[in-house]
């Protein structure tokens, strides 16, 4: 037997080891005192930017005066620094919605358009500009559903040949642009559709068209009845086919 005397637990100044020493931090409670620098603090969080009237008024002055689409990142030209140009362009869009013009996304970018639902009553005042003639518009849908696509590949699709007149027209109505040549014999110039396509047909990009099963609704012109259209259209003494020098543009 051991010599060595038990401590007395009845005696106020001898600690009693099955109570917890208050002083010893305890491992599995965690401590409160110090913070957690994982979890930020709300002051570390940045509040959300919300456009100011000048930021406004200067995005809507820049889409006024714009002849194309107003993209964010050439409205963030304009803007101070720390300025959000998508969230300039979501309040002003905010803004007009429901007023008779509306910002509109077509085109990569942002214009303001009359509102959809007032364009029956417009139609009794405004002039409705000239239509393109039916075969510059069947062109034009081919290159926008084929792009890009040469001018032999739009007369193998068409079934006909294709006037030099309908090219210029499309391209003076800034429809469509060369896209490059196609490294083939004679580098025949490959044609696409330009941004303002987009824009005047109210379209945020190509894949906004409509599928080409819904386009062929429409019952089909008979062949003689659209080679006499198009004999029409030409201008007088110009030949329907193109000279054999220029069929590869």
């Amino acid at each position: 037997m051991s010599d060595t005397p038990e401590p007395d637990v009845s005696d106020p100044s001898v600690p009693d080891p099955s109570v917890p020493d208050p002083a010893v931090p305890d491992p599995s409670v965690p401590d409160l005192s110090v913070p957690d620098l994982s979890v930020p603090a709300p002051h570390d969080v940045p509040d959300p930017y919300v456009p100011d009237e000048d930021a406004l008024r200067l995005a809507e002055a820049l889409v006024f005066a714009s002849a194309g689409p107003v993209t964010a990142r050439a409205l963030s030209q304009l803007l101070p620094e720390a300025a959000d140009a998508d969230a300039v362009i979501a309040a002003l869009r905010a803004r007009y919605a429901g007023r008779g013009v509306e910002l509109a996304e077509a085109g990569g970018g942002v214009m303001f358009r009359t509102a959809a639902d007032l364009a029956p009553r417009l139609r009794k005042v405004v002039q409705i500009p000239r239509r393109l003639p039916r075969v510059a518009m069947e062109t034009l849908a081919i290159v926008a559903y084929h792009q890009p696509v040469t001018r032999a590949e739009i007369e193998e699709i068409r079934g006909t040949s294709l006037a030099q007149q309908t090219l210029e027209a499309l391209l003076e109505a800034g429809l469509i642009m060369l896209k490059g040549r196609r490294e083939t014999p004679g580098r025949p110039a490959m044609w696409g559709t330009t941004p303002h396509f987009l824009a005047q047909f109210g379209l945020k990009d190509l894949r906004d068209l409509p599928r080409r099963e819904d386009l062929l609704l429409e019952l089909p012109v008979p062949r003689a009845a659209a080679a006499a259209e198009e004999a029409a259209e030409e201008a007088p003494g110009e030949p329907a086919a193109d000279a054999p020098d220029a069929s590869q543009e």
